[in-house]
């Protein structure tokens, strides 16, 4: 049986290094002419004493949109894509020179094991591995410099905010007693997809009325039947804006009570009427799901284990996004028609799991990377989910049931800590980086200006 310790998290952003494989560099960037080379060597935003150039926010726009495109997500259009990937560099130069502040430095020792451990997970030796992603066009000092740059933003996160996280044993007594207080067995968690439209709660006046005016705006498309996802993808200004806005599945104690209270008289699909003023700014909601509680109405949190089997194909094995994902969609469709899902797990799976008809077992919350455990837990028992995008490639899920097991009490302690804790780092590392972003001198130029 395989082991699931290999689709746990790992310790920074590996997906987004892991995804650049896919990508290519911009096509026909050495044939520009003088004039258009002297237009992309030009200044589109200062950010306090550095800047970003037209070369740089056109070779990233460029890479995001065919990444965009390989996965068969909506590319929004040009200047908007443009315009959010410029956002995007703002924060990330920002955040930079805070870790040069910070005296963070990541040394060639520790970037190399990282490139090593991915290389591992791609089950190829490291030269084999830049030989693949040089063929797909991107330069090995492009990806090594990435590498660099994820692991230093991670390393500021961890000083800067998560080391600052702490965790009562007050708050997991709430915590607990919200999961076995009054009607616990019959609350439900909440999958949520939302809109973001931040302003400073002491904005002027007329910044507020502009952003409230746009929301308004996005609002009535939203209820006049546009695709929220494309919508969120589009405007929102949250982070999990390229994920089309979707929270996930929540407990109504982790939400905010405003939320809570403006969706609970709506059915699954629709969206609350009017704009929610929040902490961050304006908020659009739409309800996605109603689920039975996964927490315990007895004295801690419910562990639900899943059982779950799984098909994954890589796509950095000469293998590209959209053949990846159209060979497991047939696969998807044949086991619908009555086909044995652990058949084709044998005979295609690249997980080690394969010769056990891609059983992975029994597996615990926080035991799988989180795109694949979003996918399995929204999936009912029996049912094969669509091809999901991960850190290993492309898998094809099945789960096979579901029983709870609430372990010790240390466990279900612990499980309450996590739970608590990785909501207030969530909201922290929002917070400080508006903060930082607010702190800091931006400005646009030229085109990007006229955009903002």
């Amino acid at each position: 049986m395989a082991n699931v310790n290999k689709f746990r998290s790992t310790a920074i952003a590996a997906g987004v290094l892991v995804g650049a494989l896919i990508l290519s560099s911009p096509a026909g960037a050495q044939a520009l002419s003088n004039r258009n080379a002297q237009l992309a060597d030009s200044v589109v935003a200062v950010v306090n004493d550095g800047v970003i150039t037209q070369r740089e926010l056109q070779e990233r726009t460029a890479l995001i949109a065919k990444r965009l495109q390989q996965q068969n997500a909506p590319v929004p259009p040009a200047d908007q894509l443009q315009r959010q990937v410029l956002d995007q560099m703002v924060l990330e130069r920002i955040q930079l020179q805070r870790a040069k502040e910070d005296g963070i430095v990541i040394d060639d020792a520790t970037v190399n094991r990282t490139l090593a451990r991915l290389a591992q997970q791609n089950q190829m030796t490291l030269e084999v591995y830049r030989s693949r992603i040089e063929a797909q066009g991107v330069p090995w000092s492009t990806f090594v410099r990435d590498a660099r740059t994820e692991l230093t933003l991670s390393k500021l996160r961890e000083k800067e905010v998560d080391s600052k996280v702490t965790v009562s044993d007050g708050e997991v007594a709430n915590y607990i007693a919200s999961q076995r207080g009054p009607g616990a067995r019959n609350t439900s968690d909440l999958r949520l997809q939302h809109i973001m439209f931040k302003v400073a709660s002491d904005a002027p006046e007329a910044q507020v009325q502009a952003v409230q005016t746009k929301a308004d705006a996005v609002l009535k498309q939203a209820q006049g039947g546009a695709d929220f996802a494309k919508l969120a993808k589009d405007n929102s200004q949250d982070t999990d804006a390229s994920k089309g806005g979707d929270l996930g599945y929540r407990a109504p104690a982790t939400l905010p009570a405003g939320i809570v209270t403006a969706v609970s008289p709506l059915r699954p699909g629709q969206i609350v009427p009017t704009l929610l003023r929040t902490d961050g700014g304006f908020e659009i909601i739409k309800l996605v799901d109603r689920r039975a509680s996964q927490g315990t109405p007895g004295d801690a949190p419910k562990l639900v284990q899943t059982h779950v089997r799984h098909i994954l194909l890589r796509v950095s094995d000469g293998m590209s996004e959209q053949t990846a994902r159209q060979k497991l969609l047939d696969i998807k469709q044949q086991v619908i028609a009555g086909g044995d899902f652990a058949n084709f797990a044998r005979t295609y799976s690249q997980d080690g799991s394969a010769s056990q008809g891609g059983d992975l077992g029994w597996i615990s919350p926080g035991e799988t990377v989180p795109e694949f455990e979003r996918a399995m837990n929204n999936l009912q028992d029996g049912a094969v989910s669509d091809p999901v995008r991960s850190e290993y490639g492309y898998h094809l899920i099945q789960v096979l049931g579901r029983r709870d097991a609430e372990g010790s009490a240390s466990q279900q302690l612990d499980i309450a800590r996590q739970a608590i804790g990785q909501r207030k780092a969530e909201q922290a590392y929002s917070d400080w980086l508006r903060e930082l972003r607010d702190t800091a001198y931006v400005q646009y130029k030229g085109i990007a200006a006229q955009q903002q």
